[in-house]
């Protein structure tokens, strides 16, 4: 077991909440240092959340929430919104692609998947796929449980649509 971003949280988050005092921000800025990243001690991230490439440059709000077994990119922010109070409240299962931001006082649903890059400013629904700035819902299956397997790979993608007549370019078709 490395010492990556999130082995240095879970050990801070720990023995914050067993109330031991000065530890645990000594942690935080080993993973700032380490990691250039900011992972308070007091955020909450479920289990089995994971970080890509051991979290680097991932920021999260102090009063953010993150389910379970939910995927981080690196470069990710999950943070307030100047002006504004609360932080964003992320399902269980959401996968989190690179880059992206999540601001705000918003809930993004279980399942869910942000493309990279987009900015999150608005509640994102459970099992959609979102992407952009601002970010929009791109996809979402009935079940939200189908759009993340099929995101993760678990799934096959849908089939492209069958062409009834091969194409012709435009400089063949008016040569006949």
């Amino acid at each position: 077991m490395g010492f990556d971003a999130m082995t240095l949280y879970r050990m801070a988050h720990g023995l914050r909440m067993r109330g031991v005092p000065l530890l645990p921000a000594v942690l935080r800025k080993a993973i700032y240092y380490l990691h250039s990243s900011y992972i308070p001690e007091d955020a909450e991230l479920g289990e089995g959340t994971q970080l890509g490439y051991g979290g680097i440059g991932v920021v999260i709000h102090k009063s953010a929430k993150v389910g379970r077994h939910v995927l981080i990119s690196q470069q990710v922010t999950i943070g307030g919104r100047s002006g504004l109070e609360g932080a964003p409240v992320i399902g269980d299962y959401v996968r989190i692609g690179a880059g992206a931001k999540v601001l705000g006082n918003i809930h993004v649903g279980d399942f869910a998947v942000i493309g990279a890059n987009a900015v999150v400013v608005k509640d994102v629904p459970a099992g959609a796929v979102v992407a952009g700035v601002p970010a929009k819902v791109i996809r979402q299956d009935a079940d939200p449980l189908t759009t993340y397997q099929r995101e993760m790979g678990l799934l096959p993608r849908r089939p492209a649509p069958k062409l009834t007549q091969v194409p012709r370019p435009p400089s063949q078709a008016s040569s006949r």
